[in-house]
């Protein structure tokens, strides 16, 4: 795909083989230009003055929200809360929504693949409510074994909290199945989409998920800008967990109430210019072709897995379906060794745990290198790391 030129990141860095799209994404000219604008041209605070350049930009922030729920398939506006990313979303329905659901008894089930976003604050949660946290297993190669996890699921489980798609094996998961399996004993679902969303096509009323988080800057848009999305119903009951200005319907000496659903989890000034940037990042998404680009990324996907294979000593996890993920190890050299070299050869990957320690234990690794792609990339970077890695091998081993 021809789409480099879009991003004048790859402008500025000619040499940079950029392979660490599951961490950040790099931003098209589109969403650089909406910030520079927000703050230039339309600089004022949402939902408060009545002046016609804030009620101007108040209209174009809660226009973003409706084009964030028309970009999900959400049923109304109102079931979009922005938060400061995936990790913020998660932490407000375990803190908020958690306690009115699980408690002795009941029990409160993730998967093994997860990242600590959508791991610890579930863990927290049964340890403050007295309930059972249990963790369904993974596959040796490391995804999310499935059939596993809704084998877990029991008339005592109240919340599955489970990613789209894994951050390491780049899994994808189907999160309609589990779902349906969660609501028939009664529980609900809680979704990291943070890996989904960058790559595939999301409808929160066709999968019937309860919760659905994701973070602005892994989809082309600004940090510090995230969605969930909520039921109606779930959000209406919940209650705020920050407190402070916008977020109220009126205060009193003794007793406060709050604005409806979704202000009131959205205490204080917002990321007014992370959000103009995310619907900009949002429009320049809309634009391309989503069907080219996945298939454009699964192929680098195999190309990568394929090559690397070749490699003496690679240990490959997740599976040749994984999403614009491709994790590895090579035998006898530490991924931040490996992620050192690579770097000195211009080419970025992630080495470490990547936010997933349990995962690591099970894989029986303190770490892997992953290289994770976006629709900037090239088949000439798969042959840059693959050339790169067998290199490496050499070196390492005293072969060169």
């Amino acid at each position: 795909m021809q789409m480099r030129e879009e991003f004048p990141f790859f402008a500025a860095h000619p040499e940079l083989i950029y392979l660490d799209s599951a961490a950040t994404s790099q931003k098209p000219q589109a969403v650089l230009t909406a910030l520079t604008a927000y703050y230039r041209d339309s600089n004022a605070n949402v939902h408060r003055g009545l002046y016609t350049l804030a009620y101007n930009t108040t209209e174009r922030y809660e226009a973003i929200r409706a084009q964030v729920a028309a970009f999900m398939h959400a049923p109304e506006a109102a079931n979009i809360v922005f938060t400061r990313g995936t990790t913020d979303g998660l932490n407000l329905v375990a803190q908020s929504f958690g306690p009115q659901v699980v408690g002795p008894g009941s029990e409160i089930l993730v998967s093994g693949a997860e990242h600590h976003s959508n791991f610890i604050p579930w863990q927290q949660l049964a340890k403050r409510t007295g309930a059972t946290f249990r963790v369904a297993p993974v596959t040796p190669s490391g995804d999310l074994d499935e059939s596993a996890l809704l084998r877990s699921i029991t008339p005592q489980t109240k919340l599955v909290a489970v990613a789209a798609v894994t951050n390491v094996a780049g899994t994808r998961v189907d999160v309609a199945k589990i779902a349906q399996a969660v609501h028939a004993v009664g529980g609900y679902l809680v979704v990291d989409g943070a890996q989904e969303v960058p790559h595939l096509p999301v409808d929160v009323s066709a999968t019937d998920a309860d919760f659905y988080a994701w973070s602005g800057h892994k989809v082309f848009g600004p940090t510090g800008i995230g969605v969930l999305y909520g039921k109606s119903t779930l959000l209406s009951a919940m209650p705020p967990v920050q407190f402070g200005g916008e977020m109220i319907d009126e205060v009193q000496d003794a007793e406060s109430t709050w604005a409806p659903v979704p202000l009131k989890f959205e205490a204080g000034t917002p990321n007014i210019a992370g959000i103009y940037g995310l619907g900009a990042a949002l429009t320049w998404l809309g634009q391309q072709d989503r069907g080219a680009m996945a298939a454009h990324e699964a192929e680098l996907v195999t190309a990568l897995r394929t090559g690397l294979s070749e490699i003496p000593g690679i240990t490959l996890y997740g599976s040749a379906a994984s999403v614009a993920i491709v994790s590895f190890n090579l035998a006898g050299v530490h991924p931040h060794d490996l992620a050192t070299f690579l770097d000195e050869q211009h080419i970025a990957v992630r080495a470490g745990h990547h936010c997933a320690q349990p995962l690591m234990a099970r894989l029986g690794v303190p770490a892997t290198v992953r290289a994770s792609f976006g629709p900037y990339n090239t088949a000439a970077d798969v042959t840059a790391l693959t050339t790169a890695v067998a290199t490496a091998g050499r070196f390492f081993h005293g072969t060169h």
